[in-house]
């Protein structure tokens, strides 16, 4: 198995890895299967325009590589998006930003972008509670 040098780059030195201790949501996705678990924190605010964007995001990982690098390239993607516009990072978008991924572990891209949406979702939840 082959990993791009961006792969390998975004394992070796993972941008905004960590946790938000008082983020506004938190996302987890996990495969049973190969035993990778992501959790995606987010932190919200709105821009000038009014509009929710991402404001800090972070992750935590325990799996392979591929894994690792999927959940750093996903906050950098994600970091100062609308909500909206985050929702819509694909797959694709993940693998494209890691210079490509085995077909093999390109599972590990649908997790972070899972994980990514359940924060968003879990946001709007209680968001929408506290209105």
């Amino acid at each position: 198995m082959q990993y791009s040098k961006k792969l390998l780059e975004y394992f070796k030195n993972p941008h905004n890895q960590g946790k938000i201790k008082d983020a506004d949501a938190v996302g987890e996705a996990g495969n049973i299967k190969c035993g990778d678990i992501m959790k995606i924190y987010i932190k919200v605010k709105k821009n000038q325009a009014g509009e929710e964007i991402i404001d800090d995001i972070k992750f935590e990982t325990l799996g392979c590589a591929a894994a690792i690098a999927a959940s750093s390239s996903l906050t950098d993607l994600a970091k100062g998006k609308t909500l909206d516009s985050a929702m819509k990072i694909t797959k694709q978008d993940i693998v494209e930003e890691l210079g490509g991924v085995p077909l093999i572990k390109q599972h590990c891209s649908i997790l972070a972008q899972n994980a990514l949406k359940k924060a968003i979702e879990n946001y709007l939840l209680v968001s929408e509670k506290a209105r």
